[in-house]
């Protein structure tokens, strides 16, 4: 990897594009009223998917990014649950019918703080408000240090196919530097419970650039966990940003990596997984190869959402739960985030939505473009400008961050095609934001791009 770039574009702040435009660029005059209006549109058999957002954990990891509150009672749990079955079924009142579900996925937060009986429940609840197609996915994110056998049978009964462990990093002085204390043997210890249970789709997350982490204990902890063969692993810079997460401000920043460092820790978390089997997947995924988000990557069919690279295409994702995002054909729309808030709109009988953005044709345009990006690092936009009825050519003429990377030899353009060269992978976030229209306005909220 070139110095240059990385010092160039290692330390600009910007958005991981889940989404286009990005949250921050949400706005209040997208509300409850507008959400209700698009979710009556949604037509009889479309396909869509399902987001909830359980924002509880037993104890505060210093690097998170989530909304997320400490809870060691369950009383408050319980409390949120309830309303989380309201809120489902003041949508699906609004929809009049019942959607094809092709995903769902349980985000946090640690979904699995409630008990085995109330995510039944849910999963039981979910079934009578809408359909669940066959073969369809259903994931949750577990902290494998809680996991207990009466949990993972739980959700292999409930028909979860997917399970999302958090690991980030195996090394003991990083662990106590951030506040989460998690063995290998514990790690281990969850994943053969969810294989007893039937679960055979595992993801472990890992992040570099975590106070006191070397380059050497990237290699270990990669080296570890590939031992214990998960389908998937997502790889993720951490995120700096006490401003915004106030827990953050106990992490020492003199102990923090710098660009560089950072960006070699990355690539060598990338060669161990690929020695080990895994295919590397746009900018931070990893999978076996004949998993099906390999094959999806290989076909051109991959796709990202909030939650990261993804083999799910719907247009309609409907989000449940404080802090929760959703979108539908016509845009974005996001929850209330404090869990009080969210509970009294939701108790009064509204809709919990309190910001969004509705999506003209050239956010679908550049949406697209960006899409293509993240997932292929390379897109023709030409012929996508021309698709959605515009013409290419002022995207890319005049197009300053663009002839910058151009430039400096980090990405080619040849004939309305722009390419990012394989081995400054680094870069396509600051490729894609010179595709954004509305990047200048919220810098500061992002984490830095490699």
């Amino acid at each position: 990897m070139r110095q240059d770039l990385i010092e160039k574009y290692g330390e600009a702040r910007l958005p991981r594009y889940t989404s286009y435009p990005t949250a921050p660029g949400f706005s209040p005059t997208v509300g409850a009223g507008t959400y209700g209006d698009w979710l009556s549109a949604i037509k009889p058999g479309t396909n869509a998917s399902l987001y909830l957002h359980i924002p509880f954990c037993r104890s505060m990891c210093w690097y998170c990014g989530c909304h997320t509150t400490i809870a060691q009672r369950d009383a408050p749990i319980l409390d949120y649950i309830d309303m989380l079955r309201k809120e489902i079924g003041l949508v699906a009142e609004r929809v009049g019918h019942r959607p094809r579900i092709r995903h769902v996925h349980f985000g946090g937060g640690t979904p699995t703080i409630m008990q085995p009986e109330e995510f039944r429940d849910l999963i039981g609840l979910l079934r009578a408000r809408f359909t669940f197609t066959a073969g369809m996915e259903i994931a949750v994110e577990i902290d494998p240090r809680t996991l207990t056998p009466e949990m993972a049978d739980a959700l292999g009964a409930t028909g979860v196919t997917r399970a999302s462990l958090g690991v980030q990093s195996f090394d003991p002085v990083v662990q106590k530097a951030i506040n989460r204390i998690q063995s290998e043997a514990q790690t281990a210890e969850a994943v053969a419970r969810l294989h007893m249970a039937g679960i055979k789709g595992i993801n472990f997350d890992l992040i570099y650039g975590l106070p006191h982490q070397t380059v050497a204990s990237c290699i270990e902890t990669a080296k570890a966990a590939v031992l214990m063969r998960p389908e998937r692993f997502a790889v993720f810079g951490y995120a700096h940003i006490p401003s915004f997460k106030k827990h953050q401000r106990l992490i020492d920043e003199r102990a923090l990596p710098d660009a560089a460092l950072r960006a070699e820790q990355a690539e060598v978390i990338a060669d161990t997984l690929a020695a080990a089997g895994y295919v590397r997947i746009g900018l931070d995924h990893y999978a076996l190869e004949d998993d099906s988000l390999a094959l999806a990557a290989r076909r051109g069919r991959l796709h990202r959402n909030f939650q990261g690279y993804t083999t799910d295409a719907c247009t309609t994702l409907i989000g449940f739960g404080a802090s929760a995002i959703g979108r539908t054909p016509e845009g974005y729309i996001q929850n209330e985030v404090p869990p009080g808030l969210y509970a009294q709109r939701i108790a009064s009988g509204r809709l919990a939505t309190v910001k969004g953005y509705r999506l003209t044709a050239e956010d679908r345009l550049r949406a697209e473009i960006i899409e293509r990006l993240m997932c292929d690092f390379r897109v023709d936009v030409t012929t996508l400008a021309a698709r959605h009825g515009f013409d290419g050519a002022p995207l890319l003429d005049g197009n300053a961050r663009l002839a910058a990377l151009k430039e400096d030899g980090g990405i080619d353009i040849r004939g309305g095609t722009v390419t990012v060269r394989q081995d400054h992978r680094f870069i396509v976030r600051a490729v894609a934001a010179a595709f954004d229209a509305y990047i200048d306005q919220s810098a500061r909220t992002h984490s830095k791009a490699a």
